[in-house]
């Protein structure tokens, strides 16, 4: 999936190897594009639409999979029609709230369960609270790793990566002033500094720093205290991935933004040229809707 200025665009192979996209246009309400413009409010709200219509357009390329796995022709006509049906509108607007909601118990989830897991064994060992919270940043960092190399296990989910890495190999190429053709891709590699991924490692960092402000007594104030500061350490990651992203050309302060390109080391494999076929064919067509609506 691609995002330009005025549409998101994804791409899948057909069993018949047609490449079919899925185009949605970026019409955000007025009050969300000021949002946006806000600091530190700005990366929720990108969170927030990021998890809705990625659930959208990952549900779109589910769909073309499992069309071309249905063999019974009427099965098949069954959901074509639902997909032009008005069900399928709502079946749309549910896999939005879905992902959302995935992505809210996802991360709450990985802020809470290292919590209990520090405090289960460290957590009569002393008193030092910011040693309490390098210690649970550690473990988080450790579960979230064990967790990305187990899912990366599965087919569908290392195809994903796959997809993921061949996404950035064709920004990289872009960025380079290259011609897009897969020899011309193929030749960089699948880490890029404004990638997904180094928002999650810059997240579990920023709150080791932002936890130790903030001091607690007991286990359950600690919990809902880290509930609570979870909306500031998602805006403030954003806001030092954005400034990581700016300093990726500076010799030294380039290195602040490693932790989100080793973190890829995981989230994204190394595509193969059909793969990356198909990430410059969303590309160019999302290049090519953005210049059409800029036009009017």
């Amino acid at each position: 999936m691609f995002g330009g200025k005025h549409v998101n665009v994804t791409a899948v192979r057909r069993k018949n190897n047609e490449i079919k996209f899925y185009e949605v246009p970026k019409n955000d309400k007025p009050w969300v594009t000021a949002l946006k413009r806000i600091p530190f409010i700005r990366g929720i709200v990108g969170i927030v639409d990021s998890s809705a219509k990625g659930s959208q357009h990952l549900n779109f390329s589910a769909e073309a999979y499992a069309e071309d796995e249905i063999d019974d022709p009427e099965e098949l006509a069954k959901m074509k029609e639902k997909e032009k049906s008005g069900f399928n509108l709502a079946m749309i607007v549910g896999v939005a709230v879905a992902g959302i909601i995935a992505f809210v118990f996802g991360k709450v989830v990985l802020t809470l369960v290292p919590v209990f897991i520090e405090n289960l064994l460290f957590g009569k060992a002393f008193d030092n609270k910011i040693l309490h919270n390098l210690i649970e940043g550690v473990i988080k960092i450790i579960l979230l790793l064990v967790y990305l190399w187990a899912i990366s296990l599965a087919p569908p989910v290392k195809r994903l990566f796959q997809y993921h890495g061949a996404e950035h190999k064709v920004i990289s190429a872009h960025e380079a002033g290259l011609d897009l053709t897969v020899p011309n891709v193929q030749r960089f590699n699948t880490l890029h500094y404004r990638c997904g991924s180094s928002f999650i490692i810059l997240s579990v960092i920023i709150g080791v720093i932002i936890y130790s402000f903030f001091p607690w007594d007991n286990l359950w104030e600690r919990v809902i205290q880290r509930l609570l500061l979870l909306p500031v350490v998602l805006g403030v990651s954003y806001e030092a991935l954005r400034f990581t992203n700016m300093l990726r050309d500076t010799p030294v302060l380039k290195y602040l933004g490693y932790p989100g390109l080793w973190l890829q080391l995981l989230t994204t494999k190394e595509p193969n040229d059909e793969q990356v076929e198909v990430s410059i064919a969303s590309f160019n067509r999302m290049r090519e809707l953005d210049q059409q609506i800029s036009k009017g």
